[in-house]
């Protein structure tokens, strides 16, 4: 009777122990529903998040009332020096002596690569590059309607061009001389051509004299790219020639010709009177354009040259004055 009565309590122990854990096991079920119907929910909501994060992006969220950030070249800068005379932004002061009259909010770039960057990551940017050297992280606007391209500076029609100049002081070596002359043959200037630039020169094929030695360039960043295709063009010409480059500005290049450091300058303007009255010879090598650029978020296509010089003169100060 005891074994019965046993067994009998063991069975129900065992049956109520069943049961729980069919309790727990759907008790588990239902969290894991749950949980997976919550999951479906997050990830329905990044989804969604991301998708109209995607459309801000497609769209743009340029906001026109924001102030523009106007970035300009250091002083020195030959593209500094071109750009501020074509757009009026240098003037004559009471005592006709010329004034540059760039804002002093605008952000100083020292090289044309540090411009391009500056304006590719700043959305409300506004600065100026070297046709030659605009690629596609930026926006180079019309200005007057009229883009920024090599046929359109031949054609007369984009006016914001300037040259691009080497200098000389005194004699030169004659491997210096060997690469001036290839730099203005139908060779070198077909090297600038490919480059973007405008040949100016419409001399013969270029004849190496076979000189030996070494040159020194420097100066202007704008006119350095170019330089640099120049100078691996002609060595591979000319193997005795050694040609060391050095980049800075168009007035360090001509400073630095006067006094003989550099065997040939290089300046992305004109030379200044003073220049030429130290001894220095300039020779124009090619034309360029100077691109007005701005972020590819910004909405503006085009700028009238007032409103480019009202801009960087800081009268114009938010977009959507001039949207």
């Amino acid at each position: 009777m005891k074994k019965k009565v046993l067994c009998m309590l063991l069975t129900g122990m065992l049956a109520v122990s069943m049961l729980a854990g069919c309790g727990n096991s759907n008790n588990n079920s239902t969290a894991d529903n749950n949980g997976a119907e919550s999951s479906n929910v997050e990830s329905e909501k990044e989804s969604k998040d991301t998708a109209e994060e995607a459309e801000d992006v497609a769209t743009g969220n340029f906001d026109a009332s924001s102030a523009i950030a106007v970035y300009s070249r250091e002083d020195g800068s030959g593209t500094r020096g071109a750009f501020i005379e074509l757009f009026g932004i240098e003037q004559k002061d009471e005592s006709g002596e010329k004034v540059d009259y760039t804002t002093v909010e605008a952000t100083i770039t020292n090289s044309t690569e540090v411009m391009l960057q500056s304006i590719a990551g700043d959305t409300y940017g506004i600065g100026y590059v070297s046709l030659g050297s605009l690629n596609d992280t930026v926006k180079a606007v019309t200005i007057d309607g009229a883009e920024a391209t090599v046929d359109n500076i031949k054609a007369g029609t984009y006016g914001s061009a300037r040259p691009f100049n080497i200098a000389t002081a005194g004699d030169v070596s004659e491997v210096a001389q060997d690469f001036i002359n290839y730099i203005l043959s139908a060779d070198g200037q077909a090297v600038i051509e490919g480059a973007g630039y405008i040949a100016v020169s419409d001399a013969a094929a270029f004849e190496s004299n076979g000189a030996e030695g070494k040159i020194v360039v420097g100066g202007s960043s704008s006119v350095s790219p170019v330089m640099e295709k120049l100078i691996e063009a002609y060595k591979a010409i000319n193997t005795g020639a050694e040609i060391e480059l050095q980049t800075s500005d168009s007035t360090t290049g001509m400073t630095g010709t006067a006094d003989g450091t550099l065997d040939i300058g290089m300046a992305s303007r004109e030379l200044k009177s003073s220049e030429v009255e130290a001894g220095l010879t300039g020779t124009k090598i090619a034309m360029d354009g100077i691109a007005v650029i701005v972020n590819l978020e910004n909405p503006t296509e085009d700028l009238a040259a007032d409103a480019v010089r009202a801009i960087f003169m800081g009268e114009n100060t938010e977009w959507d004055a001039i949207q």
